[in-house]
């Protein structure tokens, strides 16, 4: 695909797509379509639709463009577009403190103490940044990129291991994560989403601030040492900016897959931008994608409801086959 679209444009048309799915999904319940001005006299449909659709769909918007966000950091990070947020072992370590979660109080509110009060969402989120924080000791710290990056597969392979050991030991843990592994956003409420909001803002701002240090660092650390850039403090806080948007969106969302990898290749084939551009673009996109996932999860079967994750995956892995297959076409030219 030549690249050939204006950053600008690009990112209108991002926002105001993003703004109509977040329409469209509140109009969309289990009974079909019901736009939000129908439900202005109905009490119990304008609290269905404040406190259920418009949350929701908001939720999907918001935890997609955190894991863009993420990914377009994370592949800015390792120079490699095969990154993706879950790169650092924060998915692994997410799993594992749901499982440790189920199996120890099984979601009792009943039982007593801080970690139960804590719940799954702050299990999750613990887990992602112990994971984390697990790789960067395992890396000795952020000084070698490469080693930075094995060492985040480790810390993914042992801890999915050691989630898989406390499926097989308490079968009913396994019943209880069906919904975080596959992904959900049927559960999202106004908390979560000005959660979510707070951390983007956040996220994307130092991001932001960090575009000419990805620019430097696609010509090399050398080069980017020459140019004056402070190559550990720089890694260190894009390490902890992917791992706190990872960690955010998946505490609220679950596991959702594809959205952060696929995001930023899709921006990559529309338009040639410096990163502060890909960093803004990525993250519209993101929210765009898992909005339409979500749209779609609630639609294709309604009144049942497919999981969001299958269908990210779907959709991300299908587009970045055909991004393979017109690579191979082309002579590795998409």
């Amino acid at each position: 695909m030549s690249k050939l679209l204006n950053p600008r444009l690009l990112s209108l048309v991002l926002v105001v797509l993003g703004a109509t799915g977040v329409a469209l999904g509140g109009a969309m319940g289990s009974s079909g379509w019901e736009p939000w001005w129908q439900a202005l006299p109905d009490p119990v449909s304008w609290q269905i639709f404040w406190d259920i659709r418009l949350p929701r769909s908001l939720g999907a918007w918001v935890g997609g463009a955190l894991l863009g966000l993420a990914g377009a950091l994370a592949q800015g990070l390792f120079r490699n577009p095969l990154a993706d947020p879950y790169l650092l072992g924060s998915a692994s370590g997410a799993s594992l403190g749901v499982a440790i979660y189920l199996s120890l109080f099984g979601g009792s509110t009943l039982t007593s103490g801080w970690w139960v009060r804590l719940g799954l969402t702050g299990a999750a989120f613990m887990g992602a940044v112990l994971a984390v924080v697990l790789t960067l000791m395992l890396a000795r710290g952020v000084q070698q990129t490469l080693r930075l990056l094995l060492a985040g597969v480790i810390v993914g392979v042992v801890l999915g291991a050691i989630t898989s050991f406390l499926n097989l030991w308490r079968p009913e843990v396994w019943q209880g994560m069906q919904g975080f592994m596959l992904g959900s956003t049927g559960f999202v409420g106004w908390s979560a989403c000005i959660l979510m909001c707070a951390v983007l803002g956040l996220c994307a701002l130092l991001a932001l601030l960090m575009a000419r240090v990805l620019d430097a660092l696609t010509l090399g650390e050398n080069t980017a040492l020459s140019l004056g850039v402070p190559l550990a403090p720089a890694r260190m806080l894009l390490v902890a900016l992917i791992a706190l948007a990872t960690g955010t969106a998946v505490a609220q969302i679950g596991l959702i897959g594809f959205v952060g990898l696929a995001a930023p290749h899709l921006v990559r084939a529309m338009v040639r931008a410096t990163h502060v551009w890909s960093l803004l673009l990525s993250t519209l996109a993101g929210g765009l994608l898992l909005l339409l996932a979500d749209l779609l999860a609630r639609g294709l079967i309604a009144p049942q409801e497919m999981p969001v994750g299958v269908l990210t995956a779907v959709l991300g892995g299908g587009y970045l086959l055909l991004r393979m297959s017109r690579m191979d076409a082309t002579g590795g030219r998409a």
